[in-house]
């Protein structure tokens, strides 16, 4: 008798909770509408809205100096004096380096002083050569001592030729003592520091010189960088681009410049640029063709040697109408939408994309701005169903709405 009754107590604890859980279903998956007699599904909802969509490539660039300088000794000696701070912006033409002038110096004043030397001699045999020249023609010397005197006076300019070459070098080894920024840009660190000799150095020098050298790099071997110089504004972003897309790159560029955004590698904007160069050839290993933009980068946030997310505007898709993407349905006979009534019935309908980004659905058929679409719960939804949205349905900013095509 227990047993039975243990049974039956059973069986209906078993339908209580039966009962609960179609109530419970009932509640998550709609409400019902008694006048109806039909359930009404949540959904949320969006405009389908008409605005101008930009047509974008996506890639990853590399910033790059249009004009980088690595400065370089010309002349051999000891660094007496830099003119900057590492990290500083330096003009064009401003002094960076004084290399001891001195040696130099004394160098000009040595072909100076030879010249005016040889400028006597040649004066001296050029007077001597007129006065042979008179007493040949007078037959009160030989005609071969007044030629041999012309020889003389030629040899003689020839030196002095040398020697105002001579003046000229070392007139140009003291300038280079002077190393100025040939561009404006940021300056590196540093690689040399003051008493460091640089230039071509012998093996004795070098000895000599790494006893008396203070401070990081010692003496410095021919053709060592002492600086570099980058410059900043403005400045290049470099990226590739899908071969497929160059045709239409190319024709859309020459129209008027492609606009190119730089965004950090966490999505904030870093500037504007214009597209200005279109390599010559495409790189036959990836199929892809190098590109490269112009920033004017005037508070300077693009850093070279930094990698960039790019986006290229190719062109511009003007006054069509949008959807967001998660509001567009992949079925057996393609694309389609929950298209939202006045009555707050859906209706299926069948749509064509022709481009989609930024969470973005570009609609070329099948649907009018200003029409409410399902964006999310499409999935327990047919033609018909009533739905209740729960989320705003309000136009995008910036968005122009029409009622028809």
């Amino acid at each position: 008798m227990r047993r039975r009754i243990g049974i039956i107590g059973g069986l209906v604890a078993i339908g209580l909770i039966a009962i609960g859980v179609r109530q419970l279903s009932g509640r998550t998956s709609g409400t019902d509408d008694r006048s109806t007699g039909t359930s009404t599904i949540p959904v949320t909802a969006a405009v389908a809205a008409r605005r101008d969509v930009p047509e974008t490539v996506n890639a990853i660039g590399n910033v790059q100096s249009i004009d980088s300088v690595a400065i370089q000794p010309r002349v051999t000696g000891a660094i007496q004096k830099i003119g900057f701070s590492p990290g500083q912006d330096v003009k064009q033409g401003q002094e960076l380096f004084l290399i001891d002038p001195r040696p130099f110096q004394a160098a000009l004043d040595q072909a100076k002083a030879q010249l005016a030397h040889d400028q006597g001699v040649l004066a001296e045999a050029q007077m001597d050569l007129t006065r042979y020249q008179t007493l040949a023609k007078q037959n009160s010397i030989a005609k071969q001592q007044a030629q041999d005197q012309a020889y003389m006076v030629q040899q003689d300019k020839g030196t002095v030729d040398l020697d105002q070459a001579n003046v000229e070098t070392a007139q140009l080894n003291l300038e280079f003592c002077h190393l100025s920024a040939p561009i404006s840009g940021r300056a590196g660190t540093l690689q040399v520091d003051v008493g460091n000799l640089v230039g071509e150095v012998s093996a004795q020098a070098t000895a000599s010189a790494a006893t008396t050298s203070s401070g990081t790099g010692g003496e410095a071997a021919t053709g060592t960088t002492m600086v570099t110089v980058e410059q900043m504004q403005p400045i290049y972003v470099s990226f590739n681009v899908p071969q497929i897309r160059l045709s239409e790159i190319q024709r859309n560029q020459t129209a008027a410049p492609l606009e190119v955004d730089a965004f950090s590698q966490d999505g904030k904007l870093l500037g504007k640029g214009k597209l200005t160069v279109i390599d010559n050839q495409v790189n036959t290993s990836a199929g892809t063709v190098l590109m490269q933009a112009t920033f004017t980068n005037a508070d300077e946030v693009l850093w070279p040697g930094e990698f960039v997310r790019v986006q290229l505007v190719v062109s511009k898709l003007n006054n069509v109408v949008t959807v967001p993407a998660q509001a567009v349905m992949a079925g057996p006979n393609g694309s389609y939408v929950y298209v939202i009534g006045p009555d707050n019935r859906v209706t299926r309908v069948g749509v064509q994309v022709t481009a989609g980004e930024n969470g973005i659905a570009v609609i070329s058929k099948g649907l009018s701005g200003g029409k409410k679409v399902v964006t999310d719960g499409q999935y327990r939804l047919d033609d018909g169903t009533t739905v209740a949205v729960l989320a705003p349905t309000n136009v995008p900013k910036g968005t122009q709405v029409s009622e028809s095509e």
